[in-house]
């Protein structure tokens, strides 16, 4: 198999088959997509090929058949029936008062244009204005049109700072989203896509017939490559990269299905480069995302494997975002597990591969005032200080990295009273250098602060704080009686690994560590 252009940065189906780039085949669910139902929504994070899935879709009821040549769906298709197409992207400025509405109008100006209609009446909105085309493409082709809306939520995130102006624009969209359901008679088909999940009653009532396969087993790949996609469509990129390095730095992605997927970004600019790095996340800083965790009080020890109901995973407004629903979906998170609870499914999520990890938990603590340099040299100090077991070291070097707590911890009513907010910059500084770290992780019967993976060692440490009148000794004591009496080292005791125990020791008046202890497990 030769080599073939890496589609980087291609939503064009068109100017990528005709380049002839990799493709992967994703028309066997694109025909069941179509087979069973009319109208979709789909949320995937930036960058997971959304806008490559729509512009296929166009061009497949455009009946665009020389595109489809060798793939799945060509032979299964009526191609004598073509359908006009209104497809709708946001990608310019909303953050001003009518900036929405002259968006979507020259949007449906050029529609109107490219079909060899005239254009619509003068005075109508963009709503107005949309129903006129449906109706008239309808006729003019006698057959109904299909819709396509990609990133329909962009007009409302990026002004999520400013909520007057997200709530205006979320109400213009539910207006204009719901001229698509009111005009039912003109439409064929409708798939929209975006970042978030917003509900239905705060922005798709008026368009509450579309069907939400986010969470749907059966399209889980709809976007993504799996490791089958690398190992057969790409398999002459692969030569000379390690392939388990691979899975460990970008894939991980699960919605459901049977397989974890990759971004496909990373995984075109890893076989572009032919580097290791952050390249989904390099191409945008989640600065409104770390905003959020941080006015929400959201402690990134808690993000993780915590049970989340389905309806809050998948709910999000303006005035009400929950962290964990927020990390979800911009792709911080992913799921981890389900439970089913009486009539209730509950996720359990966790960060997808190192990429993530790395490079969130360092862009937090850049967020909180760290520099990148800062920040890795600390992780990497603690590491080193662990790993030759220089554990009074470790105690100096950890006491100079919580001596930097951002003060809007420090300055918080709760932060003296709880040990949670020093272990977090612990436990981010551990992920931003890419260590295995676990927080909260269970025994039979309790749970572990944080247990570190290093150097072919188990540091399984737990907090506590001094409380009033309690000393440094009596408060370590504790911590220490603690992890033996809850047996959390036993799960480890079968390994070869040599496991410790680390007391750390916190002083709500001094506001920083007071005592480290290390024994052996």
């Amino acid at each position: 198999m030769s080599r073939r252009l890496l589609p980087i940065g291609i939503q064009s189906f068109r100017t990528l088959r005709e380049r002839d780039s990799y493709y992967v085949d994703k028309t066997p669910l694109i025909r069941d997509l179509i087979d069973g139902g009319d109208h979709y929504f789909l949320s995937r994070p930036r960058r997971f090929g959304k806008s490559l899935l729509l512009d296929t879709l166009r061009e497949l009821f455009a009946g665009s058949e020389p595109l489809f040549r060798g793939l799945h769906i060509h032979s299964r298709w009526d191609w004598t029936n073509p359908h006009p197409v209104v497809r709708l992207s946001f990608a310019g400025n909303y953050d001003e008062p009518g900036a929405l509405d002259r968006d979507l109008l020259a949007q449906l100006t050029i529609i109107e244009r490219n079909a060899g209609l005239t254009p619509g009446p003068e005075g109508l909105g963009a709503p107005g204005r949309l129903r006129d085309l449906l109706d008239r493409l309808h006729s003019k082709a006698g057959r109904q049109a299909v819709v396509l809306v990609d990133e329909y939520d962009k007009p409302i995130l990026d002004v999520l700072g400013d909520p007057e102006m997200a709530k205006a624009n979320r109400d213009h969209l539910r207006g204009f989203y719901g001229v698509i359901k009111d005009s039912a008679e003109h439409v064929r088909f409708t798939f929209v896509t975006g970042i978030s999940m917003f509900s239905k009653v705060s922005l798709f009532s008026g368009l509450n017939n579309l069907k939400n396969i986010s969470l749907d087993p059966r399209f889980a790949t709809i976007c993504g490559y799996t490791d089958g996609d690398l190992d057969e469509v790409f398999a002459p990129e692969l030569f000379g990269l390690d392939r388990d390095e691979i899975r460990l730095w970008y894939n991980g992605y699960h919605w459901r299905g049977d397989e974890r997927v990759y971004n496909p970004f990373n995984i075109l600019l890893l076989f572009d480069t032919r580097e290791f790095s952050p390249h989904w996340y390099e191409t945008g800083t989640p600065t409104f995302l770390y905003e959020t965790l941080m006015a929400k009080g959201a402690n990134p020890l808690e993000l993780e494997n915590r049970p989340i109901g389905e309806s809050q995973l998948t709910k999000f407004d303006v005035e009400d975002i929950d962290p964990g629903a927020l990390m979800f979906q911009t792709g911080y998170l992913t799921i981890a597990g389900e439970e089913r609870r009486g009539v209730r499914t509950f996720y359990r999520l966790e960060s997808p591969n190192l990429e993530v990890r790395a490079s969130f938990s360092e862009g937090f603590l850049v967020h909180l005032g760290r520099s990148e340099a800062e920040a890795s040299e600390q992780g990497n100090a603690l590491l080193e200080r662990l790993e030759t077991n220089d554990f009074a070291g470790f105690s100096e070097q950890l006491h100079a990295c919580l001596a930097g707590l951002p003060h809007q911890w420090r300055d918080s009513g709760y932060l003296g009273q709880y040990e949670s907010h020093y272990a977090a910059m612990l436990y981010l500084t551990f992920r931003a250098v890419g260590a295995d770290v676990r927080a909260e992780e269970a025994s039979l019967q309790g749970r572990a602060d944080m247990v570190l993976l290093h150097g072919g060692q188990v540091f399984i440490l737990e907090f506590k704080m001094a409380k009033d009148g309690q000393g440094a000794e009596a408060a370590m004591a504790e911590a220490m009686g603690q992890m033996r009496r809850r047996g959390y080292a036993d799960k480890y005791r079968a390994g070869k690994e040599l496991v410790h125990l680390i007391g750390v020791v916190f002083g709500s008046h001094e506001r920083n560590l007071l005592a480290v202890r290390a024994e052996p497990a």
